[in-house]
């Protein structure tokens, strides 16, 4: 299925997108990675979800990305003798370890690993941010604390605590298991969440063992100083802005992911830029003009993806959310502003073989009558490096495996087209040629151009660039063997 835009459309299935009728409406309107929350759903109901996308993708003859998103660990109060506790600006609030509901003046926190890592002026934030309270002294199983913005707190309220790196692997055992599960089930991405060291990465990979790429997701203080070295073992990031904002000053939000949308291009790595994104279009068939802006800048930054959460998992408008993000994406990408904004942007960092070749594609496809660039790709590596041009024209990705054209479903401007195994440099420029014809990208007057790499069927082999015609003819009459 043809996209006719660049930036790709990320939805989360839940309640509201679980049948076939609607996963399939949600792809043909436009979604082009369904997002499976392992923090809901049974095993059973997130094997029901993959089956479907599967079936959709297999109907519609359209490689679909499908994005396992693990919870990670939850770090909550425990319960109140009375359900809630309203907390007073300048009161004093105790946490502990006390297997004792909790009042006014205290409440278990059943996280001991919290207490270790706590010092006298840390601050912990209690219900997505509304309370802060201020740490006074702390011991191995207490904090006392000062309430600095107060309000009402009530049973498993969740807590951040963003002025420590805390001594908690990003996997819990649950993680774990969902993690063997959909690795098994055969997920394309893993969105792992509460990353704050690159040591977190390397246990999801480890894990993972090439069976699906790892997304870290950048949701942490923590994540963010150690974004490059995280970077470069990740395979993808999410700019994860829910509770990046609780943690941080959320004036500070906007620049760091501008900051971090560019250096993931930079590195020809997926970012995803998500949370609340059309949130208010949950209950309404609406956005509001913040909420169309805010989808906006983050395709003038340059994101490779834009994410719905609850909008299409239990909104009302699932399939008006994913038709709005599709209009606002092709707006901004008709402005010539926008065409100035990714060339300003572009990396001049050339340090390969394949580096050249797609940067010499970009720029001869931008300075003669070209349709489309077709790479062939194996490990999908190509592809990153030529969406990384950000050129004018479509990118056409050849591949013969199905998992890597599944994982390009996330890449910027990518179409991915399946092929037999080629062994013949000219029968790759044939088939490009036939793919970009019947996908009306050009026509049989029309020149493409080819980038692959002999050997054929070898990963980081790159070193070809022809330019071609798109009849076979002529193919045939003047090309190669």
């Amino acid at each position: 299925m043809r996209r006719l835009r660049n930036v790709k459309i990320v939805a989360t299935l839940g309640p509201s997108s679980s049948s076939y009728e609607m996963i399939r409406a949600l792809h043909e309107a436009g979604a082009d990675v369904f997002r499976l929350n392992m923090s809901h759903g049974s095993h059973e109901e997130i094997a029901e979800r993959h089956k479907i996308i599967r079936q959709v993708e297999e109907d519609l003859d359209s490689p679909i990305a499908i994005l396992a998103d693990l919870q990670g660990p939850k770090l909550r109060v425990d319960v109140f003798a009375n359900g809630s506790e309203d907390l007073q600006e300048g009161a004093e609030f105790r946490l502990d370890l006390q297997d004792t509901p909790g009042d006014a003046t205290r409440v278990r926190l059943p996280h001991p690993e919290i207490f270790a890592a706590l010092e006298p002026g840390a601050h912990l934030l209690v219900n997505d941010g509304k309370i802060r309270l201020k740490v006074k002294d702390c011991g191995a199983d207490f904090a006392n604390c000062v309430v600095v913005n107060g309000g009402t707190v009530s049973n498993r309220k969740g807590v951040n605590v963003p002025d420590v790196v805390l001594p908690l692997a990003a996997l819990s055992k649950k993680d774990r298991k969902d993690l063997e599960f959909v690795c098994e089930l055969g997920v394309d991405w893993l969105a792992l969440s509460f990353v704050q060291r690159v040591e977190d990465v390397y246990e999801a990979r480890a894990l993972a063992n090439g069976r699906a790429a790892v997304l870290s997701k950048i949701e942490k203080p923590a994540a963010v100083q150690s974004f490059d070295e995280i970077l470069k073992v990740s395979d993808g990031i999410m700019v994860a802005r829910g509770d990046l904002g609780v943690e941080l000053p959320v004036q500070n939000v906007p620049p760091i992911q501008k900051r971090l949308v560019r250096k993931c291009r930079a590195a020809a790595k997926p970012v995803i830029v998500a949370t609340q994104m059309l949130e208010s279009m949950i209950e309404s068939p609406m956005p509001t003009r913040a909420e169309v802006s805010d989808v906006a800048t983050a395709i003038y930054e340059g994101s490779d993806a834009i994410m719905l959460s609850a909008e299409s998992a239990a909104g009302a408008y699932p399939i008006e959310a994913v038709t709005t993000m599709h209009n606002v994406a092709m707006e901004v990408e008709s402005d010539p502003t926008y065409i100035e904004v990714m060339e300003a942007s572009r990396s001049a960092k050339r340090e390969s073989v394949a580096d050249g070749i797609v940067s010499a594609a970009r720029e001869i496809a931008e300075t003669t009558d070209i349709k489309a660039i077709c790479c062939y790709t194996q490990s999908g590596t190509t592809a990153y490096l030529t969406a990384r041009e950000r050129p004018r024209v479509p990118i056409i990705a050849m591949t013969n495996q199905r998992g890597t054209a599944r994982k390009l479903a996330l890449s910027w401007g990518t179409n991915c087209v399946m092929t037999e195994e080629l062994d013949r440099f000219k029968m790759a420029v044939v088939n490009a040629a036939r793919a970009a014809r019947k996908q009306d990208y050009a026509t049989e007057e029309d020149q493409i151009l080819v980038t692959a790499g002999v050997p054929f069927n070898t990963s980081g082999t790159t070193n070809i660039l022809r330019v071609a015609p798109c009849n076979e003819r002529l193919i045939f009459n003047t090309d190669p063997e």
